[in-house]
């Protein structure tokens, strides 16, 4: 399937996995269109095992998933792709493990890391931090500027990333951005469906005026 970066969740470790689960789906209901599981401190065993009931949960509504950093669970699960940062594993290495089908997203936040990324085979580049965040203790906001330069410069899906909430998402340019991930708005929501369906309405306006 084509993955659509519309609306790209990015999960919160904090979750336990029913509770994971139970939020992913109701986000997807609402409109989330790719999911990226993202643990830093988990276990490799416990990442396995998210994975899987998340893949299982994914494919019955046939979104994509993506996992962060971890090429090997990655594989195992068959998830549709991976993400990785700019000191994980080089992505022309990570393009020779993973299978030709299996979509590779880098984060980038400079012009020449985005173009870079292109070269070596990037499907995809996440972009940010657009936004100050809380979700990410390393993430460092963009110059400003940066966003609409990096997306003139490369071809490949651009996803901008970092602190996108509903009330910001009309100051980022919507021309040439594929997608919005959005990590604490949707996982720490009262509701996520509710939250995922205000993102999605919220950028469907802001592509039908531009």
């Amino acid at each position: 399937m084509k993955p659509n970066y519309t609306l790209y969740l990015v999960t919160e470790e904090s979750a336990p996995v029913e509770k994971l689960l139970q939020t992913v789906e109701s986000a997807v209901k609402g409109g989330v269109t790719i999911v990226q599981l993202r643990e830093k401190q988990s276990s490799g065993k416990l990442f396995y095992e998210k994975a899987k009931k998340l893949k299982n949960l994914l494919d019955h509504y046939q979104v994509p998933l993506i996992i962060n950093d971890r090429i090997d669970i990655a594989i195992a699960v068959n998830a549709a792709g991976v993400h990785i940062g700019q000191n994980d594993l080089p992505l022309s290495a990570a393009k020779k493990i993973v299978p030709a089908s299996m979509i590779v997203g880098i984060s980038v936040s400079t012009v020449e890391e985005a173009v870079e990324a292109e070269r070596n085979g990037a499907n995809y580049i996440g972009v940010g931090a657009v936004f100050p965040t809380t979700s990410k203790n390393d993430a460092k906001l963009l110059p400003e500027g940066m966003l609409q330069a990096i997306t003139k410069k490369v071809s490949i899906p651009v996803v901008a990333i970092g602190g996108i909430k509903v009330d910001n998402l009309s100051e980022l340019p919507e021309k040439h951005i594929a997608g919005y991930a959005i990590v604490s708005g949707i996982m720490k929501a009262a509701n996520p469906y509710t939250a995922a369906e205000s993102f999605r309405k919220t950028i469907s306006l802001g592509i039908s005026r531009s």
